[in-house]
């Protein structure tokens, strides 16, 4: 395995093989390496957002994603007890994108379409290359792999919030890490048959607390805020089917597919570049899942980078790849994650009236077109990806 390339990707997720095909298709030899024996099947992102389709389209991939998803062109905001709601449409911000709608379709969809897309190129992807450390000179990266080496003019670690790239360059990742755990909960129940005016994307407060039901051409998401720290108490069984009955009785019996319990952080780098080596995705910054923002946000980054990159192998001075820190780091440490964080702040509260009171504020921005528009634009990551294109 002792072998050079132009570029090296660590990390065979929607955000690694994003730059990939970003760069294949601009015609740059490179190499992906994963530690995985091959994609994760199980549930984890199904949120794909207006920008990152258009992105995807560029890629020549949102036909068929689309067609193994669900587009979601309204969203809901909603008390659960009174069932009184807001629905924002994506309609309204058309003229800013070709693909108004939340498409819902697992991320390891995505992934496979992209690893297929990649074959046809020649490149195939090397699983179980757990890169150990990471290296470089002036020259090359190098980066260790069990049975050898592999040498790069260029590395992208994307390679996830336990990320090896980030700490071979011993790169703190500063933040937070919530107490309390959350859970992911996927099943079949019909959610949209038993809830009356339910939108196939829902926000939910609730006297016992917040929750979220979204909705994939197969089956539904539920994600649950227990309110306890310890992770296994809170994917306790019992627990969960407790949760579903109290968003739905007939739910507490249902067929649960899978259930994943995780920590929400709040992390980023202070860089997301070391002279040759790059981070992007979880590798670099982490936030709350409220809104959907994480796997699309490492997308935005791998699309960014690949995009500098090819200018760069193209001629340009290398002093443009530190406009990627610059636009990616700032966008995720002021926008993204503080929008991701207020998100779940806001949904927090069990008091009824306090809930009514933010849900009213919402059905205010609805009425409104213009300030329908704005509020939009910022939750589609429309808003944000705009600023950052203005940072020098």
């Amino acid at each position: 395995m002792n072998d050079s390339t132009t570029v090296l990707i660590v990390g065979a997720g929607p955000v690694g093989l994003t730059a990939a095909l970003a760069l294949a298709r601009a015609g740059v030899s490179l190499r992906i390496v994963d530690a995985a024996s091959g994609v994760a099947k199980r549930m984890r992102a199904s949120t794909f957002h207006p920008p990152t389709l258009d992105m995807i389209d560029s890629l020549n991939l949102a036909d068929e994603l689309v067609d193994q998803g669900l587009p979601v062109p309204q969203f809901q905001l909603r008390q659960h007890e009174s069932e009184d709601h807001v629905i924002f449409d994506l309609a309204d911000i058309r003229d800013a994108t070709s693909h108004p709608y939340r498409l819902q379709v697992e991320q390891h969809r995505y992934c496979a379409l992209a690893i297929q897309a990649l074959s046809g190129m020649g490149i195939s992807v090397e699983f179980n290359a757990r890169v150990e450390s990471v290296t470089q000179d002036a020259d090359l990266v190098t980066a260790s792999i069990q049975g050898g080496e592999i040498r790069a003019h260029w590395l992208i670690g994307a390679d996830g919030a336990t990320s090896e790239v980030r700490k071979s360059l011993r790169l703190a990742y500063g933040g937070k890490t919530y107490t309390h755990s959350s859970v992911l909960v996927s099943t079949t129940f019909p959610f949209h048959d038993c809830i009356d005016n339910l939108s196939d994307v829902t926000y939910c407060w609730s006297e016992r607390g917040p929750f979220s039901l979204l909705r994939l051409k197969r089956l539904w998401r539920a994600s649950l805020y227990p309110g306890v720290d310890d992770i296994n108490a809170a994917a306790d069984e019992r627990r969960v089917r407790d949760w579903l009955a109290y968003i739905h009785p007939a739910a507490r019996d249902a067929e649960i597919l899978d259930l994943n319990p995780y920590r929400v952080h709040a992390r980023c780098v202070d860089r997301f570049r070391i002279g040759r080596v790059f981070l992007a995705g979880d590798a670099a910054h982490l936030n709350p899942p409220s809104g959907g923002m994480g796997m699309n946000g490492g997308i935005h980054d791998a699309m960014n980078l690949s995009q500098k990159l090819i200018e760069v192998l193209a001629g340009a001075d290398h002093d443009l790849l530190d406009r990627y820190d610059r636009q990616r780091r700032t966008l995720a440490s002021e926008r993204i994650i503080p929008q991701a964080s207020a998100n779940r702040a806001r949904m927090q509260t069990r008091d009824r009236g306090l809930q009514q009171k933010r849900l009213a504020a919402h059905k205010a921005t609805a009425s409104s077109r213009t300030a329908s528009q704005a509020y939009l634009l910022r939750s589609s990551m429309i808003a944000g990806l705009r600023e950052a294109d203005n940072i020098e």
